[in-house]
């Protein structure tokens, strides 16, 4: 909850004896045309034991979800990246038993070159933050990655838009809709704890840029009487703007 106190938000949010939340891994899959896009991958299934006890994490269900939609991991096309923290670049890699593979082999990979940048060479700000050649380096190896700077349509009504914030190469992703236009914020919005602009997260590297984002989203939002999509939140998934107070 970054710099807000805990006896501010302890009778808001459900917690165990640790003072840790539950929280969700809410995935987006864009169906546009011939392209079948992933944005984000969630925790894979190559977790430490010490990251087991500390998040204690549900099984890697990304390829059987997308089997109920009727997809395969060859089916997938692109993949965007918020940004490169293992609980959303964990499924990149995929682990079977005595092999490690991509787990969408034919996708394109869509990062913002600061954000990969950071994620190669971390200063000391960053350097718990990511695990370059556990989770990256077969992507790097074996992958198609493009590394994109700024706004970039990567597709037919589907932006990546950098914002920064959360980490210095965070992208959220605006979808241009038959039904309207949408917003996954990734973490810069997780929860709709978060929703306030005030309220950041502790692992933020600017506080200053994550407020920035927010209002970006939401100008773009409010125009459009769009609606917001939240990658973490257990009980919220789609938003419309007109019901945040924002």
């Amino acid at each position: 909850m970054g710099v807000l106190p805990y006896a501010i938000w302890k009778d808001k949010i459900g917690v165990d004896e640790r003072r840790r939340q539950k929280m969700d891994l809410n995935l987006l899959l864009i169906v546009s045309e011939e392209r079948r896009i992933m944005v984000d991958t969630g925790l894979g299934n190559r977790l430490s034991d010490k990251q087991r006890e500390i998040y204690r994490p549900s099984d890697f269900n990304l390829p059987l979800a997308l089997g109920e939609l009727g997809y395969r991991d060859i089916d997938i096309t692109d993949v965007i990246m918020t940004h490169l923290h293992f609980d959303h670049a964990g499924g990149i890699v995929t682990s079977f038993g005595d092999r490690d593979a991509l787990t969408f082999p034919q996708a394109t990979y869509w990062i913002q070159k600061s954000e990969w940048e950071i994620a190669k060479a971390p200063d000391g700000l960053n350097q718990a933050a990511y695990a370059f050649s556990h989770q990256l380096s077969l992507l790097e190896e074996q992958g198609k990655v493009t590394l994109i700077e700024g706004e970039v349509q990567i597709a037919q009504g589907v932006s990546c838009v950098h914002c920064g914030g959360h980490t210095i190469g965070s992208q959220f992703v605006q979808v241009d809709a038959d039904n309207g236009l949408h917003i996954y914020a990734g973490d810069i919005i997780p929860t709709k704890f978060h929703t306030s602009p005030a309220i950041t997260s502790a692992y933020d590297v600017s506080r200053a840029d994550t407020f920035k984002a927010k209002m970006d989203i939401y100008g773009r939002l409010k125009a459009a009487n769009g609606y917001l999509f939240l990658d973490h939140d257990t009980r919220e998934w789609e938003i419309p703007i007109s019901l945040l107070r924002v």
